[in-house]
């Protein structure tokens, strides 16, 4: 029974001129379970199109007629998927006819909707879960533009840099006393910056070298303070330069930690929508962006402000109008930074990307370079290499030239002011209205604030750089999972086994299924093989089981429990994977079988070596358990990398155990020692064997057949053969191969 409550936000956006057309027909608003808005009629022109599903029909809605198509047994609707537009498509009688058609702005919802009518014609009864679905935030409420796909939070035309800016100013407070000590240190040496002019110009030319002065003759005495001042200067930029650098390492840590555990958190689907080189990127490169304007920028940037505000106080306090003069080309310089930024900003921006796309490259290239030698595919990867860098070279390029167009600009405007205080000191100083000292101490000051409005121009580039960084960074860890760990997780430290799907639908890409309509129960214990051509959705079902992706449709149920409600650590710590393409990582041998188990003995190790049949090859290696293993493996045959999978999943001991054609990859002899270790792993465990060599289920408890992402048969291997359907059909083949190769099923 469906709820008002639970189709209402599908109900309520109904037009009131399409509802009358509706209660025109007899169709009243608690009759409507689902309503839609299309954007194109079936000739694939853009106007207004409306769908609405009851229990009886599904009527369409265009140009101000109505349609309605019964929901009778003798017809099935299905959803087309093109490159940009889609149809709902009504098959009767073997024909099909589009119905309805829609960009593929709509096609969550419109996938929704045939799966609904489905379910009607089906006779199948619909609950309130049928409607509690996210169709997805498709544009931002505010500009109305498309919102990015994967989860992000924001609209990137819309982001408030204002914001942005706190959030990163948030961090600074985490390391109080380390930036007490960096203001103290700049403030200390700013002040010491603001006394050296007045020594060294009015005390040096008017009170020291000019005879009547008061300390007329003693050079010694004002050097000697010159000499103090520095040593003071040198002394607190060596204490401030070693608290900025293990604050450097202390803000880089905590940036890149947080990084990467969100990232650690997201679903595999974040990470198959990202190329790797392009995530190093972001943990490396814009994590430095960030450190760097937190622990140089921010202070600098507010010191030199300090500094700019009091010598232009002490300036004014000199001479009025010699400062007026030297403030001058202040405006123009406030003025035309305002217009470079938003044009720094793109140029940063597109730099990134090049040198993302370029660092993805390399890390392919470098991974596959045993492809790459074996297809003699190096000139190629040279020439796609020489491309990318040549684009991130172009980048740079006008980044730079921008750059060097710029800045050289604001120094020379900057100048100006001098040169008006030179030629106007100067008169005054040959006119007596000013003594020699005070113009050498203006023209010190002058030097001075010239150098924090330098430095604040320069802060704006680093500005950019940060704020860029900061919005990729954020965009990761503000992200939402896709596999969200429930509110209020149900403990399950001991799981018995039993596994059920039902009614489960999943598509990697919306409305494009990868399973259909899946219901298969599995009883605690049991081994159940999965078979069927490359991409029927084999794989897919062990990644719902362990809940690296959460179903679309339907409920998948371990012990009677709910799978998205069942706490995360507790599910994976029980569930072993052996899959076909064994991923070891660097390290010793032991560590990798100890993975799962960081705190098992070496006894605990060697023993599940050795039920993995893989004791043996560890002692043959130069140092044992404790042989370090390369990157990519290399010193470690498939075979023998396999075994090592195994005892990680033995050591683990899971209640549930998934083989991913775990002896697709080796050779005869091999496989039978890999299938006597996976006898010994498989015992009293629920096991999920996706097989290679379909004799390797001979004893499953169940095979399960499928194709295109439907069960079509489901049996003992005995049962399926006398059925003589696909899984027959599937064994003969195998066998008339393996005859050709002389060799016979195991």
């Amino acid at each position: 029974m469906v709820t008002e409550k639970a189709k209402a936000k599908f109900v309520d956006e109904i037009p009131n001129e399409v509802m009358s057309l509706l209660e025109k027909e007899g169709v009243k608003k608690e009759d409507i379970l689902f309503f839609a808005k299309s954007d194109l009629n079936k000739d694939g022109y853009f106007c207004d199109n409306y769908a609405a599903l009851t229990n009886e029909n599904l009527y369409v809605i265009e140009n101000n007629a109505i349609m309605a198509y019964p929901l009778t047994k003798d017809v099935k609707f299905n959803n087309e998927n093109l490159i940009a537009t889609g149809s709902i498509v009504l098959t009767r009688d073997g024909e099909d006819f589009p119905i309805i058609s829609y960009t593929n702005t709509y096609m969550r919802k419109f996938g929704h909707l045939a799966r609904l009518a489905t379910k009607i014609v089906e006779g199948m009864p619909l609950s309130d879960d049928d409607f509690d679905i996210d169709l997805g935030e498709e544009f931002c409420p505010k500009c109305g533009s498309r919102l990015p796909r994967n989860n992000r939070l924001a609209c990137p035309k819309c982001l408030n840099k204002k914001a942005l800016f706190l959030r990163v100013l948030s961090y600074l407070p985490r390391y109080k006393f380390e930036l007490f000590l960096v203001f103290l240190y700049i403030f200390l040496s700013s002040m010491i910056s603001l006394v050296r002019p007045i020594v060294s110009g009015r005390y040096l030319y008017d009170e020291v070298l000019t005879p009547g002065g008061r300390f007329y003759g003693q050079i010694i005495s004002i050097v000697l303070v010159l000499i103090v001042l520095e040593v003071a200067s040198v002394s607190i930029t060596i204490l401030r330069g070693r608290n900025q650098a293990g604050l450097s390492a202390k803000i880089i840590y905590d940036i890149k930690l947080e990084l990467f555990s969100a990232m650690s958190k997201l679903s595999m689907s974040f990470y198959n929508s990202k190329q790797t080189g392009s995530l190093m990127t972001r943990i490396n490169n814009d994590a430095l962006d960030i450190q760097y304007f937190l622990n140089y920028g921010v202070p600098d940037f507010v010191v030199n402000a300090l500094t700019l505000v009091s010598i232009t106080v002490i300036m004014f306090m000199f001479n009025p109008l010699l400062a007026i003069f030297v403030f001058l080309p202040v405006p123009l310089i406030v003025y035309m930074t305002r217009r470079v930024i938003p044009r720094f900003h793109k140029l940063k921006w597109a730099t990134w990307v090049r040198n993302s796309r370029l660092n993805s490259l390399i890390n392919d290239s470098l991974s596959g370079a045993r492809v790459v030698k074996a297809f003699g595919k190096e000139s190629s990867e040279i020439n796609r290499f020489k491309q990318y860098n040549e684009n991130l070279l172009q980048a740079r390029l006008k980044e730079g030239y921008n750059r060097a167009r710029t800045f050289p600009v604001f120094s020379y405007i900057m100048n100006i002011g001098g040169l008006f205080v030179w030629s106007f000191g100067g008169y005054s100083v040959i006119s007596g209205i000013m003594t020699f000292g005070t113009l050498m101490t203006f023209i010190g000051y002058l030097g001075m604030i010239y150098s924090p409005i330098d430095y604040m121009v320069h802060t704006f580039d680093w500005y950019t750089n940060c704020m860029n960084s900061a919005q990729r960074i954020f965009d990761i860890i503000d992200r939402k999972s896709d596999v969200p760990e429930s509110p209020n997780p149900v403990r399950m430290p001991n799981i018995k086994g039993d596994i059920t799907l039902k009614n489960v639908y999943f598509a990697y890409e919306p409305n494009k299924n990868v399973l259909k309509n899946i219901n298969l129960e599995i009883k605690a214990g049991q081994m159940i093989g999965l078979v069927g051509h490359s991409g029927a959705g084999k794989s897919t079902i062990t990644n719902i089981i362990t809940r690296l992706y959460d179903v679309d449709e339907g409920d998948v149920l371990i012990d009677g429990v709910n799978i998205k409600d069942i706490d995360l650590n507790d599910l994976r710590s029980q569930i072993g994977m052996v899959l076909q393409e064994t991923f070891l990582f660097s390290g010793t041998i032991a560590e990798n079988i100890a993975f799962a188990r960081p705190d098992a003995t070496r006894e605990e190790i060697i023993k599940a070596a050795k039920l993995a049949n893989a004791h043996e090859f560890i002692m043959r290696l130069p140092d044992g358990y404790d042989t370090v293993i390369g990157k990519r493996n290399t010193n470690l045959s498939g075979g023998e990398r396999q075994r090592i999978a195994i005892a990680r999943a033995i050591l683990v001991n899971p209640k549930i155990l998934i083989l991913d054609e775990a002896t697709a990859s080796v050779d005869t002899e091999t496989e039978r020692q890999i299938q006597e270790a996976l006898q010994n792993l498989i015992k009293g465990r629920t096991t999920i064997a996706i097989a290679h060599r379909l004799s390797t289920l001979k004893d499953a408890d169940k095979i399960v057949v499928i194709e295109h992402g439907e069960i079509k048969e489901m049996g003992t291997q005995e049962e399926l053969i006398k059925l003589d359907g696909i899984y027959n059909k599937m064994l003969n083949l195998q066998k008339e191969a393996l005859k050709i190769k002389g060799e016979e099923l195991l």
